[in-house]
């Protein structure tokens, strides 16, 4: 099933990428659900790997074989539940948070809240007039008829969304959206000539490939980790007052140096001007519209640094009357039909046991990245690849069920084979991670950096 997942991915986008040298080992079910999360994400990162080959098969005139576990990939959409720092579960129990959860509104229908952020909570208990208590929560949310609720957050620039089915979705006018486009946009947005990949000695596929990583939880920085896998230069920026999560910030902080600036201040945005004039590819996750307000939007940068590869990452799509809401994982899965199809027996909507849409759309959007380098060393040119939360939720509907999916049981501590996992001392302690849950013959990926704290690095590229 894999392998037909990936042949959609390919056949979608314009590069001549083969599959003949790719095996999958292993297909779902492999977590509780009957959607098909574990082939999905095998197939987004096989699709990464087969464009690093390329690449690298460009450089060195050296083509290699690729065997993809699915097991392994199943398992990274909750490698963050997997970790140990210095033999300790890395806050896990924090993730409970009664902002974030499923409410019945008053008219039987469902919302999911997400106050994932300390502003987004104090947002959502201001709007709903409660206090941070589940049985408050159930009580305000009560009072509500679900889609006015949904519209209220959004004109408060908060987060949360209605449950709908599937059929619901596809006539809403964001999901007729969705419908017009493919699941990795590549969209030219500037001229240049062709930039060939440097240094032909280089062992590994992005070697020598600069990346400037603006993205937080989870699948903008799960791209900057993937690239990082075939030894990009990941430079995350990060701001010194945004809030965020340590277990994802160590779990996607693989191979990256962590750096801040507050583009607040005119000279940290000039600061970050003059690493884009190095960079190849700029990866951002922010609200629509915030980056252009500073000058940092796709057409704008293209033009001060021709050649660059924008990576836009959103929940919704970038285009139709939602593009511009924010939005976290849970709430594709909520809008979609994924959360009204994973029901359980009582009709109460259900997430899927995994971070699939997020990880996935992270792979996705680090492989648009690698065929947009590939365009650039044809043919020239900047390129803008859109990838969105929603689009993804889209695309598992899109596939086939498994037929007898496994019950819905504690599957961790069988998922938790230890030829999956590694062991590295970092500047926190000694960190037991995920591997990378592939291999391939030639250029076998891993990541040369550790994770390392929010803006322990300066802000300069390292040559």
């Amino acid at each position: 099933m894999a392998l037909d997942l990936l042949a959609q991915i390919l056949s979608e986008t314009p590069a001549e990428i083969s599959a003949d040298r790719i095996a999958f080992d292993g297909s779902d079910p492999i977590l509780p659900t009957s959607f098909r999360i574990g082939d999905a994400a095998a197939a987004a990162l096989g699709a990464s790997s087969l464009a690093a080959s390329a690449i690298h098969e460009q450089r060195t005139g050296r083509a290699q074989e690729i065997e993809v576990d699915v097991r392994g990939c199943a398992v990274s959409l909750i490698s963050f539940l997997f970790q140990t720092l210095n033999g300790e579960e890395l806050l896990r129990t924090s993730l409970s948070n009664p902002t974030v959860d499923l409410y019945q509104a008053g008219d039987g229908r469902w919302v999911h809240l997400h106050g994932g952020f300390p502003n987004l909570e104090a947002g959502l208990l201001s709007l709903l007039k409660s206090n941070r208590d589940k049985e408050a929560l159930t009580k305000a949310v009560a009072g509500w008829n679900a889609f006015e609720l949904e519209n209220a957050i959004a004109q408060s620039n908060l987060c949360g969304a209605a449950v709908r089915t599937r059929e619901e979705w596809l006539a809403h006018p964001q999901g007729q959206a969705l419908s017009r486009v493919p699941l990795v946009e590549i969209l030219p947005i500037g001229d240049s000539d062709p930039i060939e990949f440097s240094g032909l000695n280089k062992e590994r596929p992005l070697s020598g490939v600069k990346v400037l990583d603006l993205t937080r939880v989870l699948a903008g920085p799960a791209c900057g980790r993937t690239l990082a896998m075939h030894d990009a230069e990941v430079l995350n920026i990060s701001g010194p007052n945004l809030p965020s999560v340590e277990t994802f910030v160590v779990d996607t902080g693989h191979g990256k140096r962590s750096a801040f600036l507050d583009l607040n201040e005119l000279n940290d945005v000039d600061r970050l001007f003059g690493l884009v004039s190095d960079a190849d590819v700029f990866c951002q996750s922010f609200r629509p519209g915030h980056l252009a307000k500073r000058g940092l939007g796709p057409e704008a940068l293209a033009e001060r640094r021709p050649g660059l590869i924008y990576v836009s990452i959103n929940c919704y799509g970038h285009t139709g009357p939602w593009a511009d809401r924010a939005g976290w994982e849970q709430l594709a899965q909520t809008v979609s039909g994924i959360a009204h199809e994973s029901a359980d027996s009582e009709g109460k909507p259900r997430l899927l046991p995994a971070a699939a849409t997020d990880y996935t759309t992270g792979y996705l959007a680090a492989y648009g990245a690698i065929v947009a380098l590939l365009k650039r060393a044809q043919k020239g040119g900047s390129y803008h690849v859109r990838v969105s939360l929603s689009r993804t939720a889209r695309w598992l509907l899109e596939t086939s069920r498994v037929q007898e999916p496994l019950p819905n049981l504690n599957v961790l501590p069988e998922l938790a084979a230890p030829d999956l996992f590694g062991q590295r001392q970092t500047t926190m302690g000694e960190l037991v991670f995920l591997k990378p849950p592939l291999s391939m013959s030639v250029t076998q990926p891993h990541w040369v950096q550790p994770p390392e704290p929010l803006g322990a690095s300066p802000p300069v590229w390292q040559d």
